[in-house]
């Protein structure tokens, strides 16, 4: 069973930061982390009227995309307002809803310019709220690296002693959308330029004020009359000679900041619209990904860790496995049934689909045994081993099949979908068997947006249920962000 410290770690995974797919990611060199705030890149092509771009392309026979354009651009929001008018509780409101997609939220008070010692000592009289207070250029420059699809590192404010952390970072990864909050992101044309959707909150001066009063006083340490005297001589200035102006620059103006939850809803609905021109699953009906959670996402997070402990990995992955056979199974056939309850009432329901059975890829996919055992009593589950090497050459070793197989409905196991090569000649092999391909469902934890092409382009009747999708394959034919070699990390032999 997990530790304490694991169950903690679920519940402290529900960061502004969750997964979603990149369909254009083709093969993507696995990342160093940047010893800066920022790393070098070439830079990715813009996008044209804040719409996503997608320039892959597919093979004629189906099993790749081609790079042939820039990779997608992320979706970068820009939320302003003046002080404490809600724009945290906007930028909240709308990660929870984006739940299956990769969100990360950048301050742009990370952002503020580190006091000297002769500023310190009077920062009473020092404008926190003046553009200049603010170092713009590591801004573009972070900003610049997440558009490029780049992990940087982002600055921690010490708002007690107004100094950067020196060492210590936000270490921030590639995402599907990017939301940058501040009061005057939308001051800087170069930083406006980067935005596909600006929004402005607008919320009544007494309540942002009341609202100013309460935070710097509770989370920055400051007296009431300190704030009072800031807000009178600088926030209010400012607001009327920086912020306010730039709402003329806003796409949205959302009333009542938080409360305005119908307007909140309006711009998840256009997010996803925008978001949407590169799901898998509409490109592939037959592709059915879990809805994401936070335990999922929790789940995820544990067992991705390199550092986490066998036990740990084992116990997580079951749990995630147990959830896709359960959707499986959803997608098999049922039968009407009629029964009658312990009352004498009658009820009307479902009986299960019974000619069924399973099918493990060796190793990795034996690790979804017991799952499935969990779910279907006494289910027959069958073995295909196929020899991998490199990314082409697959050949097939050994199989033992239910003899009665090509009257079943087909569970395929494995784990992990990368270029979809095994899994098509496994596919392969349970038709040649007899198995209709309607009737065979692929259950795995992650899959490569390569491996989905590979196998839907040629098994277009099949389904495929998976957990998330990730960003694509390495140069090594390896899933990024990945899981690493599942079947030695499951069984413990990765040491």
């Amino acid at each position: 069973m997990p530790d304490k410290s694991m169950d903690d770690a679920m519940e402290s995974a529900v960061g502004a930061h969750f997964s979603g797919l990149r369909l254009e990611a083709l093969r993507l060199p696995t990342p160093s982390a940047p010893s800066s705030p920022s790393s070098s890149s070439s830079s990715a092509g813009p996008l044209a009227n804040g719409a996503l771009s997608n320039g892959a392309a597919v093979h004629a026979n189906g099993a790749e995309l081609v790079p042939n354009s820039p990779l997608r651009q992320p979706f970068v929001i820009g939320v302003s307002g003046g002080t404490a008018s809600g724009k945290t509780t906007v930028c909240d409101m709308i990660i929870q809803q984006l739940h299956d997609h990769r969100v990360v939220l950048i301050n742009q008070d990370s952002f503020y310019r580190g006091l000297t010692a002769e500023e310190s000592a009077s920062a009473q009289d020092y404008n926190f709220d003046h553009p200049d207070a603010f170092d713009t250029e590591q801004l573009l420059e972070c900003m610049g690296q997440l558009k490029r699809a780049l992990p940087v590192n982002v600055p921690i404010y010490d708002f007690t002693n107004h100094r950067r952390c020196s060492e210590r970072f936000r270490k921030v990864n590639a995402s599907d959308v990017i939301i940058l909050e501040g009061i005057l992101v939308f001051h800087d044309q170069s930083v406006r330029n980067l935005m596909d959707m600006k929004i402005f909150v607008d919320t009544d001066a007494d309540i942002r004020l009341a609202r100013r009063i309460k935070r710097d006083n509770l989370e920055r340490g400051r007296t009431v009359s300190s704030v009072l005297d800031q807000y009178g001589r600088f926030v209010k200035p400012a607001f009327e000679d920086f912020v306010l102006p730039s709402k003329k620059y806003a796409d949205v103006i959302i009333p009542r900041g938080g409360d305005n939850h119908v307007a909140v809803d309006l711009i998840v609905q256009h997010i996803r619209t925008k978001l949407g021109m590169h799901d898998l699953c509409k490109i592939f009906p037959n592709v059915y990904v879990v809805q994401s959670t936070f335990q999922i996402r929790g789940m995820h997070t544990l067992i991705r860790d390199r550092d986490v402990t066998t036990p740990d990995f084992v116990f997580y992955s079951d749990r995630l496995i147990r959830l896709i056979v359960e959707h499986g199974l959803g997608h098999l056939p049922f039968t009407e049934k009629q029964i009658v309850t312990p009352t004498g009432s009658v009820y009307m329901g479902v009986d299960f689909c019974k000619k069924l059975c399973g099918v493990s890829i060796v190793r990795s996919g034996e690790s979804m045994e017991n799952a499935l055992r969990a779910c279907c009593k006494g289910i027959k589950i069958g073995k295909i081993l196929i020899h991998r090497v490199g990314d082409n050459g697959q050949q097939l070793i050994y199989h033992k099949l239910p003899m009665d197989i090509a009257e079943r409905h087909v569970l395929l196991l494995d784990p992990v979908l990368g270029t979809g090569n095994s899994a098509s000649q496994a596919i392969d092999l349970l038709i040649r068997k007899g198995v209709p391909e309607e009737r065979i469902i692929f259950l795995n934890l992650i899959s490569a947006p390569e491996g989905i092409h590979c196998v839907c382009k040629r098994f277009p009747r099949l389904k495929i249920v998976t957990s998330e999708i990730d960003s694509g394959l390495s140069e090594e034919f390896r899933v990024i962000p990945g899981l690493g070699e599942y079947g030695d990390r499951y069984f413990g032999t990765d040491n």
